[in-house]
Order: C-alpha cells, then structure tokens, then sequence
C-alpha cells in the first residue's frame, strides 16, 4: 500500500491512496467467512454456507465495503501520523469515478482524495497584551429597582378604587367606528409609552371611559397581544381612537419588608433586619454583575483575537464538504451562513491551538461540575427556596450527559472555560470600577 499527499497550496492538499490486491484481499477473505457462518441461505444449514457460494454471490459488495473502511482507516492514520491539522473531512476527488475496475479481486486501486488544511499562525496573545477588566459597582438606583422587583414578586393582588401609574385595568376597548373591534383584556399601565395617554388612565374608577390612541399608547406587538390580533392587522389598523371602559383595578402591592417576607426569599433565620437584607441584595446584584463583566472581558479577547488572526481558509473545498455533509442544504443558504461558519471555525482553530500549545486538558469532572452549576442554576430560576443535595445534582447531571448532543455541548463549553481561565492568568488584565450604568452603556456601544 501506498498512500502519499500532494500539497495544492497552503489550505489544500490531496491525499493519494493505492491498494494492491495483496493489501486488500486479507481483509476481503475474512469478511466473507465471517458472513458464511452468520448466512441464512436456502439449500444450507445455518452456518454451514461455503465460503466459495458468498464471494460468488456477495463478493463484490463486500469488497467494496472493505476497500472502503481500510481507506478511511489509512487516511485516519496517516493524517494522525503526519501531524495534518485538517478542516472537514476528506473527500474523494470526482475523476476517480470514471476509473475503469473489474472488482474482480485482482485490482490495483488509485483513489484521490481532497484535504483542507488549517491556515499556519501564531496565537495572538501574550503578557504585552493588555485588556480591561472592569468591577461593575451596583448604584442606588439599579439596587433599589432589584428590591421593587423582589417586593413585587411576593406581593398580594388588590382592586383599589381609584387607578394609580403601574396599576392593570381589567377594561373593554372599543374601536372608534362603525362594527369596529371590541375587547375585554387586561391593560397594562407601566407599559404605556405616550405620557398623555398614561395620565388619561390615573385616576379611573370602575364604569369610568376615556378615549386613547392606541396607536400612541403602545408597540405593535403589545396592541396585538391587548387586542387579541395579529402584528400585521395592529401595524395596520385604519382607526387607533379607541374608548376604554374600566371593569376593574388591579394593583399588586409591594411586600411588607418583615421576617415573612425574608424567609420567603433566603433560607429561615439567614437574614433578620432591612440591613441585611439589602446586603444580601447587594452581594446578589454584583455577583451577577461579575458574570457580565466576565462576558464583557471574553467578548474582548474573541473580538482581539479575530480582528489579529488574519488568514485564508480552504473556502471552495469548506462548501463542497458542507454540501457532501448537508445534502438538503440549498446553495443561498450555504451561502448565506458561510461567512458565520468561518467565523466560528476560526476562533474554533485559535482556542485549539491555545489548548495544544499549553496541554490544557478538560477532565471528566469538570464537564459534570459544570453540568451541576447549570442545572443548580435553573433550579434556583424556578423556585428561589429549593436547595438541590449535591447527590441529586449529580444524578441530574449524569442523566443530562448521557444525551449526546448535550454532553458534546458541555465540553465544548467547559474548553471555552478552560481556555478563557489560561488566557485571564496569562495576558494583562487592568482592573477598572464602574458604575452599573455606565458598564450598560459600554456594553451598548459595543454591539
């Protein structure tokens, strides 16, 4: 056997396989026995079918089938061998086709296949390559919206007489014309965007109208979901008068800050007085701050990285792979996601070569613990009280791992991890406090 590659250019070779009959053939003859002592054949106990009867009948089959997997078995290890970091997987070159073969167990085979190969560059980052790391610090302001928030979420449902901002009036919305649209829904007034419109809507009672342009009053999508519409018929709509007749408020006062209160949202005894209370809201806000000014940071290094790593990739063969491997796909599709696919296949490449380079390794546990802190973490989005035992939340992350899909998406998030932890520890980080709302901004004019 002999099997040899061809370099193209730098992102594309050919991998050249020839196979005599001697290569071959030993593998051919064991497939054959093996298949005429599993054969259920008519004329023959099972078992017993001679050897001779299926290379007659199936040999040509099998041998295809063989000549096949000792193929991709070389290709495997010759580029395993050879170090070739290669995109895709190969494919075989179209003129081999028309190569003229008995398959009569007596041919010397030449099969061609197309490679691509991972541009050669250097990992941009060192200890000269200086990222800021902010602290995000929570305000009064953010603070105080996180405890409303808290308050309301374990709040009581009242129906005052008189309609406050904030308040839900349950009301009938008639359309200002002839057999015009009619509704009975809840409308919400924090969400009014017309400060006229808002105004008009304080101070109802039940059996009490006011007119209101619900055109100016609300988004598109939210007149859709109060009038019970589609987005194009509330885009659309040739009269926006409407009079609003009150049926009932809805207020959802705010919790009282007492023991009660506390206990509903921290393990019984854990905090005891406002002062504590707005600590733990403190530490809670900041904590979850510290993950987007993570974000923040990883977004950085992804966005240095790609903007230094300046190369070209095998793109006539990437498409022809996608099409071999994706057969449904259309080509405005390939075309149209093609440029994301590169994309992700060069800060796939960076982050490999950071692994290789450095012998990171993602072990076993760190793939569960991961698995465990997202499952802790949707708990915890439900049911604030519920405190998962580690047991349980290592069952659940078992269970989670034995999908496929999940676990490779899993590992594929704790190398992401592995990597963006290398790179904190060996680039320069220059910390720097800001205010929530400031970091808001930022994060804003980055998109």
């Amino acid at each position: 056997m002999n099997i040899s590659h061809q370099t193209v250019d730098d992102v594309n070779a050919n991998i050249k396989v020839e196979l005599a009959p001697e290569d071959y053939n030993p593998s051919v003859d064991k497939a054959i026995k093996e298949q005429a002592k599993k054969a259920k054949l008519p004329g023959f106990r099972p078992g017993m079918v001679p050897a001779g009867h299926i290379r007659r009948t199936y040999g040509k089959s099998i041998l295809f089938d063989e000549i096949n997997k000792l193929i991709n078995d070389k290709i495997s290890e010759y580029i395993s061998e050879n170090k070739l970091e290669v995109l895709g997987q190969p494919l075989p070159v179209d003129s081999d086709a028309d190569a003229k073969y008995n398959w009569d167990f007596n041919d010397t085979f030449a099969f061609t296949y197309e490679i691509g190969i991972a541009p050669e560059f250097e990992t941009p980052f060192s200890k000269e390559t200086e990222f800021t790391a902010y602290e995000i610090k929570a305000d009064g302001t953010t603070l105080a919206e996180r405890v409303k928030n808290l308050r309301r979420s374990y709040g009581k449902m009242t129906n005052p007489e008189v309609s406050e901002e904030g308040d839900v009036l349950y009301a009938t919305l008639k359309q200002t014309k002839e057999e015009g649209i009619e509704k009975t829904t809840s409308v919400r007034t924090d969400i009014v965007e017309d400060a006229k419109t808002k105004k008009a809507l304080v101070g109802l009672k039940p059996e009490d109208t006011a007119k209101i342009d619900i055109k100016k009053a609300f988004k598109v999508a939210d007149i859709a979901r109060i009038l019970g519409i589609t987005e194009d018929e509330a885009e659309n709509l040739d009269v926006t008068k409407f009079e609003l007749t009150v049926k009932n408020i809805n207020r959802l006062e705010e919790a009282d800050l007492n023991q009660e209160f506390f206990d509903k949202l921290f393990p019984a005894g854990d905090v005891t007085s406002e002062e504590e209370f707005e600590a733990k809201v403190k530490e809670e806000v900041e904590g979850l701050f510290k993950q987007n000014a993570d974000q923040k940071l990883r977004n950085d290094i992804y966005t240095y990285g790609m903007e230094k790593v300046d190369v070209k990739f095998p793109e006539a063969f990437l498409k022809k792979w996608l099409k071999a491997t994706n057969p449904n796909i259309s080509d405005e599709e390939l075309e149209e996601g093609f440029a994301d696919f590169l994309s992700n296949l060069k800060w796939t490449i960076i982050e490999n070569r950071i692994v290789t380079a450095n012998n990171l390794e993602v072990k076993y546990d760190e793939v569960i613990n991961l698995a465990k802190e997202r499952i802790y973490a949707q708990i915890k989005m439900y049911n604030i009280n519920d405190e998962p035992t580690d047991e349980q939340l290592g069952q659940y992350a078992l269970q989670l791992l034995q999908d496929r899909e999940q676990a490779n998406r899993l590992f594929e998030e704790a190398k992401a991890l592995k990597v963006f932890d290398y790179l904190k520890e060996n680039v320069t980080l220059k910390p720097q406090e800001i205010p929530y709302v400031d970091f808001e901004r930022l994060d804003k004019d980055s998109k």
